[in-house]
């Protein structure tokens, strides 16, 4: 971990209980290596799993006309668009601008000048033609935090 990112604080007491505050995780992005998906021109890095839950973080980088191919949200989902655009058939997301979808929603999205988004899932979606979810293609550990 780069110098700087973590610290050795003392332990503090929680406010709603009588055990120690569990320590904060600083994840290095920077240093991750991009994963390749399933997906072409859609790469990713696992930010934070919750194996138990489904939850995930993910930050995506989507080349230039990539496409997230037709899929079901089984919980909710939030996207932020570092860079880029994310469409589909019921809008466009920009820089700089936030998207979430509730479990339910059903599409199929595209970056046609491609994207940087982190998207967080409360649980994993579910794909048409039966692919795996990212985390689930992913070998990478739970990160708690």
């Amino acid at each position: 971990m780069p110098e700087g990112l973590a610290r050795n604080p003392p332990a503090r007491p929680r406010l709603l209980g009588p055990e120690p505050s569990p320590p904060s995780c600083y994840v290095d992005v920077e240093a991750m290596p991009w994963e390749t998906s399933q997906f072409p021109g859609i790469r990713h890095k696992l930010l934070y799993r919750d194996p138990v839950s489904g939850m995930s973080t993910l930050l995506f980088r989507l080349e230039p006309g990539a496409v997230v191919p037709l899929h079901e949200h089984t919980g909710v989902e939030m996207t932020y668009v570092l860079e880029g655009s994310l469409e589909d058939a019921e809008g466009s997301c920009g820089a700089g601008n936030f998207v979430w979808r509730p479990a339910g929603n059903t599409h199929e999205a595209r970056a046609p000048h491609g994207a940087l988004i982190l998207g967080v899932f409360m649980r994993p979606n579910h794909f048409a033609a039966g692919q795996k979810f990212f985390t689930e293609a992913s070998a990478a550990d739970a990160r708690p935090g």
